[in-house]
């Protein structure tokens, strides 16, 4: 009983060296189409984590508030007024906005010198609090630190420069612990911003500039007067009512409608992140679309051996099936033909591809921002899942309608067939 269990892989076998340069051909396309196919899907897989780490470059899940102008009368107050929030005004915003993981605000002030010994540099500076560092991902580089509470509630003179600025003025020299003049006035510097890309920013990019305590900066200029809010809600889904509250708190101080848009200028980075999560989406399915395709191609001549194969093997299997052979031992060395064939295809594919993903990943990129915004490609386990489950379905198909074909002779007209 154990010899036929074993005899559609006999047939299998048998034929599979009969037809040795068929069987290499067939494997070696479905191992160029799965190459195809993983490194497409590699490379946008690098290209959405590059830029997912781009745009949270600038911190994830924020909104950024700036004031404007009441645009509608308010309560017989006329429009056209500014509104000016204060240091003072963060406070009153963490304690009556519920849900949020912080707010801060930043007074920017442009033009700033910037000296340290004979060299002088012109940029701006800002005064956060200390949560600012967290929400606007600001990562020091190793041996420094970001602004602590207790430097803005001392008003130390303390700075935390970013990665250019500090090129700038301390070239090969190490800044941490250094001191530079801000408007002539002393300053030690405690940390330094990290290399990194930011594909968002509404003041110039991070690397430019200067961090000093919020209060340290109202000491020294005397303007307590707010450029800009951040906050950061517990939930993204949280964002509406936060900016809603925000809105709310400031319009009973100050006196406008919270429902003016122009007031409150908004970049809700949740509402902007769906539409960069989608335009990847996109680019991924694209990408898919064009790797499966080339791999069907694959596939289509797999199903093309297959028939020739069950064509030059009409009589053989008639005669077969007159003596009494049963279905699955006509059906079952095609099809398993076909899923040996496309497995074969699939690791050669994997490998090389595997080998090129390594390699590439090795490329340095320098200063090349096109080559960082690209990223390397990644071979991740949906990757991986993806290619199998596609492979395995041309693989089945490729065989299938052969086989089927094959199980459908009639064993009196095969004796007629030329």
């Amino acid at each position: 009983m154990a010899r036929p269990r074993f005899l559609v892989f006999q047939l299998f076998f048998r034929s599979s060296r009969v037809q040795k340069k068929r069987a290499f051909l067939t494997i070696a396309a479905i191992a160029w189409g799965t190459l195809a196919l993983l490194l497409l899907l590699a490379f946008g897989e690098g290209l959405g984590l590059s830029l997912g780490k781009a745009w949270a470059g600038m911190g994830t899940d924020i909104a950024v508030i700036w004031p404007g102008e009441t645009t509608v009368p308010w309560k017989g107050l006329p429009a056209g007024r500014a509104i000016r929030p204060r240091i003072d005004d963060i406070r009153t915003i963490r304690q009556r906005v519920p849900g949020l993981v912080g707010v801060s605000g930043e007074i920017i002030r442009w033009g700033t010198n910037f000296t340290h010994g004979d060299k002088t540099v012109n940029a701006p500076v800002k005064g956060v609090g200390t949560i600012w560092g967290q929400l606007r991902n600001q990562i020091p580089s190793p041996g420094g630190r970001f602004l602590n509470p207790l430097d803005d509630a001392q008003r130390r003179r303390v700075v935390f420069l970013g990665t250019d600025l500090a090129k700038d003025l301390f070239g090969d020299e190490d800044p941490i612990g250094g001191s530079i003049l801000i408007d002539k006035v002393p300053y030690t510097v405690v940390g330094v911003l990290i290399e990194k890309m930011m594909f968002g920013n509404y003041s110039g990019m991070d690397a430019n500039h200067a961090i000093i305590p919020i209060r340290t900066l109202y000491a020294q200029y005397g303007s307590d007067r707010l450029s800009v809010l951040v906050l950061k809600p517990e939930h993204r889904d949280g964002m509406k009512a936060a900016l809603a509250g925000v809105a709310q708190v400031l319009s009973a101080k100050y006196g406008f409608d919270p429902g003016d848009e122009r007031v409150l200028g908004t970049w809700d980075t949740v509402e902007s992140g769906k539409i960069r999560d989608n335009f990847m989406l996109g680019i991924k399915l694209f990408l898919s679309i064009i790797g499966v395709l080339t791999l069907t191609v694959g596939g289509i001549g797999v199903a093309n051996i297959m028939y020739a194969v069950v064509k030059e093997r009409t009589r053989e299997i008639g005669v077969k099936m007159a003596l009494g052979a049963r279905s699955h031992w006509v059906t079952g060395p095609i099809v398993l033909e076909g899923l040996t064939y496309t497995l074969l295809g699939g690791v050669a594919g994997l490998l090389v591809a595997t080998i090129l993903v390594y390699l590439l990943s090795l490329i340095p990129t320098g200063d090349n921002m096109a080559l960082k915004a690209l990223g390397k490609p990644t071979l991740s386990p949906a990757i991986a899942a993806t290619a199998a489950g596609v492979l395995g379905i041309i693989g089945l198909l490729a065989g299938y309608f052969p086989a089927r074909r094959a199980a459908s002779v009639d064993p009196a007209e095969t004796l007629r067939y030329e």
